[in-house]
């Protein structure tokens, strides 16, 4: 008998600052702000790690690679992308798809819309039809919509293999 498929949600939020280099789904974007965090801040990325770690019912992003771990500092978020496929994969299950949404006021997603797209689906080993990837502003609410914050939310879904 097949194992029913599993869901899971990741959310992630940075605060954002000048000089700081702006990596969204593993794309490096000219931005005159970039995202604050113990590895590189990608809250595409982060929040996708968290929704397929959630569905597969495994420990979070935080408890994974913690901030407090100095073999972090400014790590590259695609190689947690690969120890989450790693570890899936361990468990017999692998994604069959993620959307996800990210809101920021800057840099604006549409130009780079995808490019994220593709390397979101490379790193999870998906087609890219499987990913979707929007953009949207804050409206001018909170600190997304006041440029001072980028966040992301991603829903995974996991089948067993």
């Amino acid at each position: 008998m097949n194992e029913l498929p599993r869901i899971g949600v990741g959310i992630d939020l940075h605060r954002l600052e000048p000089g700081r280099p702006c990596v969204v789904g593993g794309v490096a974007i000219d931005s005159p702000v970039g995202p604050v965090g113990h590895s590189d801040g990608d809250v595409v990325l982060h929040a996708a790690c968290d929704a397929v770690l959630g569905a597969a019912g495994l420990d979070d992003l935080g408890t994974l690679f913690s901030d407090r771990d100095p073999a972090n500092a400014g790590r590259a978020s695609s190689e947690f992308c690969t120890e989450v496929v790693r570890r899936l994969a361990g468990l017999g299950l692998r994604v069959v798809s993620l959307d996800v949404v990210i809101e920021t006021e800057r840099p604006k997603i549409a130009p780079h819309r995808a490019s994220i797209r593709s390397r979101v689906a490379e790193l999870f080993d998906l087609p890219t039809d499987r990913v979707n990837v929007r953009g949207k502003t804050g409206e001018g609410v909170d600190a997304v919509g006041e440029g001072r914050a980028i966040r992301a939310t991603a829903v995974a879904l996991l089948v067993s293999v």
